[in-house]
């Protein structure tokens, strides 16, 4: 059994058991939460679908860990022209353990 859920403006494909990187969520370490945007649930043969969210279906995952992701280096060049930009960016992310998903 797996689900698509929403978080962070990103979609993600989950099943009990997964560790997945979603964009940082305010929550403590250890703390239980309720994800409750649910796109899709397929079970085996069984598939339900939403129109967008699922109406009922949750998920639910632990927090583990908070953390920033790998810098992402930024180049901008304009040739013959002496334009040289350099940037960085390491975006936050929040560690989930998923728990079960309730259907």
């Amino acid at each position: 059994m797996y689900a698509v859920i929403k978080t962070g403006g990103k979609q993600y494909k989950v099943a009990a058991g997964d560790k997945i990187k979603v964009e940082q969520i305010a929550a403590d370490v250890g703390q239980d939460i309720v994800l409750d945007q649910v796109l899709a649930v397929f079970d085996g043969a069984d598939t339900r679908l939403g129109t967008p969210l699922l109406a009922g279906a949750a998920v639910k995952a632990k927090v583990l860990a908070h953390g920033r992701g790998e810098k992402v280096r930024i180049f901008k060049m304009r040739r013959r022209k002496h334009y040289q930009k350099h940037q960085g960016h390491r975006q936050n992310f929040t560690e989930l353990h998923i728990e079960s998903i309730a259907a």
